[in-house]
């Protein structure tokens, strides 16, 4: 059966978060689109998993779909784990610790069957008290790791719009966050996917990086709102820093060649050894930006296969 929209969740650890995503999917979406839910058990535990599974069974929704990964892949590829079970015109890739405010996947929709040019399409994201939150951002590059986000919207406002601003118009941006993204199949397949050597973080640039050098752009449509538990589901912690870290480097020398990343690299390296002078647990850090913080030390390699 073809879809209009197949969503794509990824669940780890945080069961309530996907049960509450869900309930507010199934609430706010319009009678009018079909759709389908599919969602990814990033092996989680046990508990967790089978407290999910059971929600998906009492439901009683052919279009709920629960696959339960052996091992955590990461956000690109438990995405691209999940999307093999896809058959719709659109893919919504959605954060589950997020609650839709209104009907966002009518209205992006719409917005992408009135404007051939929109390849990836975000909402507008609020925090769980009702604040607004900054829902586009700028291309990680040299110039952004370097000089800043603020800098850059300073001496070109027009292709680095305000991340701060309120919007009530579609906007054209550099890319919009991970935590929700709505685009036609077809691009999302001719682009490649997700890039499934990163492990988390700085998925969404490196897809709207590869959209955008096929004149597929990112739009944010801020009619379209939910609210976002930022961060609910992943833990911060060292290592998930060094993750980050081991993601932008990865960018710099995909898209920006040797030098982009080595300038970066030195950046980072001056940067994280003085600051390791004041916060003495950021010296391993630091040891692993030095090494230029290979894939080989993420997290993805530490990952074990459940039976």
């Amino acid at each position: 059966m073809m879809f209009d929209i197949a969503i794509i969740l990824i669940n780890y650890n945080s069961s309530d978060h996907s049960i509450n995503c869900i309930r507010s999917i199934i609430e706010k979406t319009s009678k009018n689109i079909n759709y389908q839910i599919i969602i990814t058990d990033n092996c989680s535990k046990q508990e967790d998993y089978l407290k999910l599974k059971l929600f998906c069974e009492e439901t009683g929704l052919n279009n709920l779909k629960l696959h339960r990964n052996r091992i955590n892949t990461g956000f690109g590829a438990g995405n691209m784990f999940g999307v093999q079970f896809a058959n719709a015109k659109y893919l919504a890739f959605i954060n589950n610790d997020t609650l839709f405010k209104n009907d966002c996947l009518l209205i992006l929709k719409n917005a992408l069957e009135n404007n051939p040019n929109i390849g990836i399409a975000g909402a507008q994201a609020y925090k769980e008290n009702g604040d607004f939150l900054g829902s586009l951002d700028h291309f990680a590059s040299p110039m952004r790791e370097i000089l800043g986000r603020n800098f850059l919207e300073t001496i070109n406002s027009k292709k680095y719009p305000n991340r701060k601003k309120i919007y009530t118009q579609p906007l054209q941006v550099n890319f919009v966050p991970g935590s929700f993204m709505f685009l036609r199949a077809k691009d999302f397949y001719n682009a490649g996917g997700f890039d499934t050597n990163i492990f988390l973080y700085y998925e969404e640039t490196d897809l709207c990086i590869r959209l955008a050098n096929k004149s597929k752009f990112a739009y944010l449509i801020p009619e379209a709102e939910f609210i976002h538990f930022h961060g609910g589901s992943t833990e911060k912690s060292l290592a998930i820093k060094k993750e980050l870290k081991i993601s932008l480097l990865y960018i710099m020398q995909k898209h920006y060649g040797f030098f982009g990343y080595k300038i970066v690299l030195y950046f980072l390296v001056l940067k994280y050894f003085f600051s390791s002078i004041f916060k003495p647990k950021n010296w391993s850090l630091f040891f692993l930006i030095l090494t230029g913080a290979p894939i080989s030390k993420s997290l993805k390699t530490k990952q074990i296969i459940t039976e």
